[in-house]
């Protein structure tokens, strides 16, 4: 389960971060996680809580927002969501589009103190 490397991450870089700011505890986690990230948000939500015991984030809330897959399609000359992130076929034209725009993020957004 490699989530669980990725919360030791996290935790890493927000404890950093937290005490470059003078922050003491952090309450809450923001992460954006894209559909072909490779991350299971579940697993990673349960992982964070084991990586953080002890740190300032021990009692933070991981908070996730999804990425969809989003292609360019250069048929339509415009950026697509995709319905299936394992079809890359514009939804619009039905052509074949390779040019992932959003879907592979696993970005820290921002952190919240109490």
């Amino acid at each position: 389960m490699h989530e669980l490397s990725i919360a030791y991450n996290i935790v890493n870089i927000a404890s950093a971060a937290a005490a470059e700011a003078g922050a003491e505890e952090i309450s809450a986690v923001h992460l954006r996680i894209g559909a072909l990230a490779g991350v299971v948000a579940d697993a990673l939500r349960f992982s964070f809580a084991i990586a953080a015991e002890g740190t300032p984030l021990a009692n933070a809330e991981l908070i996730i927002e999804e990425v969809p897959v989003t292609v360019f399609c250069p048929t339509c000359n415009t950026e697509v969501t995709l319905p299936n992130p394992r079809l890359f076929r514009c939804p619009q034209c039905g052509q074949p589009s390779g040019q992932i725009v959003h879907g592979r993020e696993l970005e820290l957004v921002a952190l919240e103190t109490p």
